[in-house]
């Protein structure tokens, strides 16, 4: 099969590698029919690794159909178009069966295309572990553009969002406007969040926040313009969806009194500096970590499937996997005002 290989920092290759196999009686294999690049596949591009493999197939965001099941599948059968979680569980502990799949018991817990260990969705086809539980058929009502998207973006901003404790009627500042962070301000207005404030380098991200509502205010001045809008009790909750050390520091600054600051940014800085002084007197709450993506699918189905979340609507750019070398250029540079990079099969 073809795939995308991560060969080292800013090489990302189509090449041939071996089709996937089942490894186990509940594995399945998925014929890919759509693939997308995520932000943090960013960081293996700029050679910030989670291991010090290279030559595997990167990507943890697909949706395909079932082409061979093990005997231990029971609820997937081939021919099943399906969506696959980013991140992957034993689904069989009390964890995963609770959808948790970041505390599975049983140290199964992973995502795709971080390794050799399991192989990434950006290829023809996929081996998925514990497949019943690690996949899921596609809802009628969902497209498969719609599906992708919530196999890790959708569920990682309403993940996001759930972690900053947002009430109605809160004041709540979203940094970083890519999809997650889009989507993760229209978690917040859906919670009952009473303001968004939105914070990106990029205009054209902070005019399709302003299109649902969104204050945007010039990045140089935020927290100014936050602190007067607020007469200074500044936000509620804090969304931080960069990853950034710098932009973190940043989140903290626009937390209030008791406030919640969530990042799902990812960040790898081993000697970041906490304001542990700062937190402890205002009595912040500080949040951190992974989506579990089977956790958030049963709230997240039924807004999209009502329209009330268009996930899809940030996908800007769709391309042949043959093009993935191009694809990550443009993503990593924001060309053309790239957000969601997808690769569909069909091309």
């Amino acid at each position: 099969m073809k795939a995308l290989v991560y060969r080292g920092p800013r090489d990302i290759a189509y090449e041939t590698m071996k089709d996937p196999e089942l490894h186990d009686d509940r594995d399945a294999i998925i014929k890919v029919d759509k693939c997308a690049i995520c932000g943090s596949d960013l960081h293996i591009y700029h050679g910030e690794t989670f291991s010090e493999d290279t030559g595997y197939c990167v990507g943890h965001e697909a949706v395909g159909e079932v082409v061979e099941i093990g005997r231990g599948v029971r609820q997937l059968k081939v021919g099943n178009k399906v969506m696959i979680s980013a991140a992957v569980g034993c689904g069989q502990c009390r964890s995963c069966l609770a959808g948790i799949v970041n505390r599975c018991e049983n140290n199964a817990a992973g995502c795709y295309g971080l390794s050799s260990r399991l192989q990434g969705c950006q290829a023809e086809g996929v081996r998925v572990p514990a497949a019943d539980f690690n996949a899921q058929k596609i809802p009628d009502g969902i497209s498969a553009d719609q599906a992708l998207m919530m196999t890790d973006a959708l569920a990682t901003a309403w993940f996001g969002a759930r972690n900053a404790d947002i009430q109605r009627g809160a004041t709540v500042a979203v940094v970083g406007l890519g999809p997650i962070g889009l989507l993760a301000a229209e978690a917040a207005f859906i919670m009952g969040a009473a303001r968004v404030f939105g914070i990106d380098l990029v205009e054209g991200r902070r005019a399709m926040g302003r299109a649902f509502g969104m204050e945007t205010p010039d990045p140089a001045i935020a927290r100014e313009y936050i602190a007067e809008a607020t007469k200074g009790r500044m936000c509620d909750s804090v969304i931080e969806a960069v990853g950034h050390s710098a932009t973190i520091r940043a989140s903290l600054g626009l937390a209030g009194r008791r406030g919640t600051v969530s990042v799902v940014g990812v960040n790898q800085d081993r000697s970041f500096d906490f304001p542990m002084s700062k937190a402890f007197g205002m009595g912040l709450t500080f949040r951190i970590g992974t989506c579990s993506v089977p956790q958030e699918w049963p709230e997240l189905i039924p807004l999209v499937q009502s329209g009330r979340i268009k996930p899809e609507r940030y996908i800007s750019h769709t391309l042949p996997l043959s093009d993935g070398k191009h694809a990550y250029d443009i993503f990593d540079r924001r060309v053309d005002g790239a957000m969601k990079v997808v690769f569909d099969m069909g091309l």
